[in-house]
């Protein structure tokens, strides 16, 4: 079985990984990962960390990144549906400081690989959203950086997200077009913009 499909994305190095299903009445079957197929279309990251998390809508979880010990991470989701952002913070990359987004559902389950060198985040669309990812490396508490979600020098458009930015990351006034608020921690909603964040060399 196996077989992958890979969509390179307009910024070098995202891509995006569809699987093959099989279906039948019973139900269906899919590989998620295959370290064979991945080696066959040119991707030979090593992952050694699973993680997984759960949100309600409106959740946004971003932009995050590690520092020190950059992550590639092979994200999915097997519940609901996000928005899934990756920006790219490589200052030696013709698209520094450029977001590329996919919506990835339980239903289409695609996977989106972001290398090292990005920051990543999400917003939640659905009611509950279970989200699932590889990781190239381990978390190093005290190594986390991030920047503000909604900073108009990179112009993310969220999808159905309604607001007015007021020179900072805070989520007060914004919220999805059916009314729900727009939901995240108190931490990210203190990243400074584009601008004054960090950069890979």
């Amino acid at each position: 079985m196996g077989q992958i499909k890979v969509t390179k994305c307009p910024i070098e190095g995202l891509c995006i990984i569809e699987p093959a299903v099989h279906g039948d009445d019973r139900g269906y079957f899919m590989e998620t990962y295959n370290q064979k197929d991945m080696e066959e279309a040119g991707l030979t990251m090593n992952f050694v960390q699973d993680n997984q998390s759960c949100s309600t809508k409106g959740v946004l979880r971003g932009l995050h990144y590690q520092k020190q010990f950059p992550q590639g991470k092979l994200v999915r989701v097997i519940k609901g549906k996000v928005f899934d952002v990756a920006v790219d913070l490589r200052t030696h990359s013709e698209t520094y400081g450029k977001w590329f987004g996919v919506e990835l559902s339980e239903e289409n389950k695609k996977q989106f690989y972001i290398p090292q060198g990005f920051a990543h985040g999400f917003l939640v669309l659905s009611d509950v959203a279970e989200f699932c990812y590889k990781c190239t490396d381990f978390y190093h508490p005290g190594d986390e950086g991030g920047m503000a979600w909604n900073d108009p020098e990179i112009g993310i458009e969220w999808p159905e997200v309604t607001g007015e930015y007021k020179g900072t990351a805070s989520a007060e006034g914004y919220c999805l077009k059916d009314g729900t608020p727009l939901n995240l921690s108190e931490k990210d909603q203190k990243w400074a913009g584009f601008k004054d964040t960090f950069k890979f060399q």
